[in-house]
């Protein structure tokens, strides 16, 4: 990821450079030749901060409590394309936009291109840097410049009803050939029950699912983008999700939505292969079956594997047109890295530590939901999982677009018994034309 993410970011602020100069660019994007001065001595900076982070106001209450020359102001936003990031790029047009906000690691390439980010690197970024797990640092560097300070990722494991596996005699399945038979078996204990849901209208799920399979959709090749999103990887794991969707060996419903969280609740979905801050999804959706939950290393293509994958991830982003970057970086920093800060964002569920010292938070030591899962301890899993995502994954602009491609090819696969594996080959047709779009030199693999 490291060189690839570079090489595309180099591109991507030659793509900058030359918008900023057809429009005779003034600077307000970040110019590091012309960094924004610093609040007089005394002066109280008033930022404004977006996100839609589960419990960040209690990190944000503990900064504006021990930092009183600044003053955070929290907005809680809805996530996700038309929630959250339609209302930065609106705003940041009418040149209204936030101090700060939440902005996810596949997000950040097309607010570098729109200049919505401002380069920290002129406030000391490059001495902070050590702070962080280097491969999440990397998915704010841009050619030289630093545009977002790492928060979490999101890596994943099985998560699964012990006490139903236990009464129906099935094993915790450790390879894919072994959840497709723990599937088939729990089909025969309870023909109300699933192993799982495959949700057609969030291919970042599906995403995951492909980066763990060995997939890497996207690069650079000398000065052009790479696409390649149907390499054989991620057709075997598309082929394998039709496959339990036509047996009827999962659900297929969208996640996150209150038939899914009936479901979770009542034992008709009993497993979830699901990110690390899926505990907080499902502590605050199914209270009933607390105690019943425990977590596994997600299964494997091949036995005695350890392959990982990442769901999700994010950042908190400095927005251009703010008048306080420095104080804004300030508190990124803060939030992101201090320990107290770092154990109140765990508990509310918000994902992976980014800051090194996140490993050793007490909230992990000593989790708060221990009991929902039994006793155990589940953040030692995710712990090895992080260990072993394959850092090699890179994004483009346009990522949620190519998320919309693969929604719409999953959907009508399903409703007219198409093939998703040809679902994917359209989205990586689609997505190559979307950057065409945007006047960017693109390549095509497969």
């Amino acid at each position: 990821m490291r060189v690839g993410l570079r090489s595309s970011a180099a591109m991507l602020v030659a793509a900058l450079a030359l918008a900023a100069g057809a429009c005779g660019g003034d600077g307000d994007s970040g110019d590091a030749a012309a960094p924004a001065a610093s609040a007089k001595p005394g002066e109280k900076v008033t930022l404004t901060f977006w996100s839609w982070v589960p419990g960040i106001d209690k990190a944000v209450e503990l900064f504006n409590s021990t930092h009183p020359n600044i003053r955070v102001n929290l907005n809680a936003v809805a996530p996700g394309t038309s929630g959250s990031y339609a209302k930065m790029y609106s705003a940041l047009k009418a040149g209204n936009a936030p101090d700060l906000a939440q902005v996810e690691y596949q997000e950040l390439p097309g607010f570098v291109l729109e200049q919505g980010l401002v380069d920290l690197t002129p406030y000391g970024a490059a001495d902070v840097q050590d702070k962080f797990v280097d491969w999440q640092w990397q998915q704010g560097v841009f050619g030289d410049g630093v545009y977002a300070i790492p928060q979490a990722s999101g890596p994943m494991g099985f998560f699964y009803r012990a006490d139903l596996f236990k009464q129906w005699g099935i094993k915790v399945p450790t390879t894919w050939d072994e959840y497709r038979q723990a599937a088939e078996q729990i089909r025969k204990a309870d023909r109300k029950a699933y192993i799982g849901t495959f949700p057609p209208g969030n291919s970042a799920w599906f995403t995951s699912l492909a980066w763990q399979a060995g997939g890497s959709w996207f690069g650079t090749d000398g000065d052009a983008w790479t696409v390649n999103m149907a390499d054989p990887n991620t057709l075997k794991a598309a082929d394998f999700w039709e496959g339990m969707i036509r047996d009827d060996l999962v659900k297929s419903e969208p996640d996150f939505q209150t038939g899914w969280y009936k479901d979770l609740q009542q034992g008709e979905i009993v497993g979830w292969v699901s990110a690390s801050w899926g505990d907080a999804i499902l502590t605050g959706n199914a209270a009933k079956t607390k105690g019943d939950w425990r977590v596994a290393y997600m299964p494997q293509w091949e036995a005695g594997q350890k392959a990982a994958a990442n769901w999700g991830g994010s950042s908190t982003a400095v927005l251009a047109g703010t008048e306080h970057p420095r104080e804004a970086m300030e508190f990124a920093v803060w939030l992101n890295s201090d320990p107290e800060s770092i154990d109140l964002l765990i508990q509310g569920g918000y994902g992976w530590p980014a800051a090194k010292v996140g490993t050793e938070a007490a909230a992990l030591k000593e989790p708060a939901n221990a009991a929902f899962f039994g006793g155990q301890n589940i953040y030692e899993v995710f712990a090895e999982a992080d260990q072993n995502v394959d850092e090699n994954w890179g994004w483009l602009p346009g990522t949620a677009a190519a998320y919309q491609h693969l929604n719409d090819g999953f959907t009508k696969a399903i409703e007219s018994g198409g093939s998703f594996a040809d679902a994917v080959r359209k989205a990586q047709e689609q997505t190559v034309a979307d950057l065409e779009a945007k006047d960017l030199q693109v390549k095509a693999g497969g």
